[in-house]
């Protein structure tokens, strides 16, 4: 008998064992059969388990190697051991694609909702490096159906958060502009083993289908110096870096960098120089 796997400190491991939760986080995904679907974190298999059930496949990313080794058991699963921030998933993607082709049965089995040529991603997310795989994934969302990711519950506040609140902020403008957001699903700390010292909850994370085009770096650097200092007003922050950047607009400068909605910041970085 295999030895029970211990959960490792350095990986931020935190085990999902309540099952009505795994149920419910189940049913918010609605898997079906012949999606493309990458999980992130398998871990013991909690959620792999139900989800390979309804997809009949999944590919799965997992950095500890005595877990991968586990999952490489199972005939269902496809096992990439790697560092997920290291991944490339548009190449990843090309694979999925390409092995579709191939499968003369892909076109009738992909479920409703497919995107050819994307996948789902799903996962629960380590906690400790969560917001560096969000915008990881966010160099790759031309190839993304849609995202639900467990995560720290402050982390899913401020994704979703509104204008003029606490918990808005740089995470918030650099997803919401990208992406339309919904948390769906709490999840208490003793669904897990062991108990994170933290609530959860689950996002849905689903691509706008149409953008705004727009210079990426520059939206990053404008929000990153707009939220330098939040109780500043922006004529402080901001106010210097537009004239530097030699952006000249009736952007007003008398607010915080938290009472601009997302579509202001997004106007901003479009806006020509000169």
């Amino acid at each position: 008998m295999r030895a029970p796997h211990i959960a490792r400190k350095r990986f931020g491991q935190h085990f999902l064992a309540d099952h009505a939760i795994i149920d419910s986080i189940v049913r918010a995904i609605d898997p079906r059969p012949g999606q493309q679907m990458v999980e992130i974190g398998p871990g013991l298999a909690a959620l792999t388990q139900p989800l390979v059930e309804r997809l009949g496949q999944l590919t799965v990313i997992e950095l500890d190697r005595d877990l991968a080794a586990r999952l490489r058991q199972h005939p269902q699963l496809e096992v990439i051991e790697a560092d997920v921030l290291k991944v490339d998933f548009t190449e990843l993607a090309r694979q999925v694609k390409t092995r579709a082709t191939l499968d003369a049965s892909a076109a009738v089995n992909h479920g409703p909702g497919a995107a050819a040529g994307k996948f789902r991603v799903v996962g629960n997310l380590p906690y400790n490096i969560s917001t560096p795989i969000l915008f990881h994934l966010l160099d790759h969302v031309e190839v993304i159906q849609d995202q639900h990711f467990m995560l720290q519950k402050e982390v899913v506040e401020r994704m979703v958060a509104q204008p003029a609140t606490a918990a808005y902020g740089r995470l918030s403008v650099m997803l919401q502009w990208r992406y339309e957001m919904e948390s769906v699903l709490l999840v208490p700390p003793q669904s897990f083993d062991p108990p994170p010292r933290v609530d959860s909850a689950v996002v849905r994370m689903v691509p706008m289908k149409m953008p705004p085009a727009l210079d990426l770096g520059r939206l990053q650097e404008l929000v990153q110096v707009a939220f330098s200092q939040r109780r500043k007003l922006l004529r402080h922050t901001l106010g210097p870096w537009l004239e530097k950047n030699g952006l000249r607009t009736d952007f007003d400068l008398q607010r915080r960098a938290e009472e601009v909605p997302v579509a202001q910041y997004v106007a901003l970085a479009e806006h020509p120089k000169g």
